[in-house]
């Protein structure tokens, strides 16, 4: 009754990484730009203690892996929402000054003067963090190239080139998500940039990418996995019935 009662709280302690995906993705259905993570695999532990030396067991481990499908495209009209397109990725300064990158395009100028996303992370031009000189107004070419002109000059006002958008292909490069949200390369060291794939960074000025997680089937997965949760606890009552009824038919034996 015992190894019965263990296996079904192991279950349940396992699925909980599970669920701490499905809710994690379900709380950024709305996130502009956020991508969904790969699911939890499981891997086989050798346990530990008495017992034949053979006996393993399964475990869930979060592969926090990004999964880089493009999101459904929102046509805005701002400036400075631009939508990645592709695999293409943003970098950014990240809060503790390492290179991050991002699929979030709801850019804007800060009180410094500098281009930064909707959640306060530098955008990364070729040579830096892009300042913006104040007064001007910021367009965006799918190239990834930002331009700005003088608004209240007269005459039709000329466009000048600021800074180039570092946007990476990621298309064969794996990501993994940061504790801040951001994307890093998976198994390299923090920092690390990306080489580029095939394709050509590209993104689609005065449009914003919502998210890639689809709602339903999150919804359906996470009813399933209550389900379950529910099932190991009907076990482990039933199993400890019949413990009870076991010990009174000995009692009365």
């Amino acid at each position: 009754m015992d190894k019965l009662v263990f296996t079904s709280n192991s279950t349940i302690k396992e699925m909980a990484t599970a669920r701490q995906v499905l809710v994690n993705d379900l709380a950024n259905v709305s996130t502009v730009g956020f991508k969904s993570s790969y699911d939890v695999a499981m891997q086989s532990v050798k346990v530990q203690g008495a017992g034949f030396d053979t006996r393993v067991q399964a475990q869930a481990v979060a592969r926090d892996l990004v999964r880089l499908e493009p999101g459904a495209v929102m046509a805005t009209g701002r400036p400075l929402d631009i939508a990645l397109a592709g695999r293409s990725v943003l970098a950014v300064q990240a809060p503790n000054g390492e290179m991050a990158f991002t699929r979030r395009g709801d850019l804007k100028v800060n009180v410094q003067g500098q281009l930064e996303t909707g959640n306060g992370h530098l955008v990364m031009g070729e040579g830096g963090p892009i300042n913006i000189p104040p007064g001007l107004q910021v367009t965006v070419n799918p190239d990834g190239s930002v331009y700005a002109r003088d608004p209240n000059q007269v005459g039709p006002a000329a466009s000048v080139l600021i800074d180039q958008l570092r946007l990476r292909d990621a298309s064969t490069t794996p990501l993994s998500r940061r504790t801040d949200g951001l994307f890093s390369v998976a198994e390299k060291p923090a920092g690390t940039d990306i080489t580029n794939g095939p394709d050509v960074p590209q993104v689609i000025p005065q449009a914003l990418e919502g998210s890639n997680v689809n709602a339903i089937e999150a919804m359906v997965r996470l009813m399933d996995h209550s389900r379950s949760f529910e099932t190991q606890m009907k076990i482990i009552k039933e199993t400890r019935s019949l413990d009870e009824s076991g010990s009174s038919m000995m009692k009365n034996a």
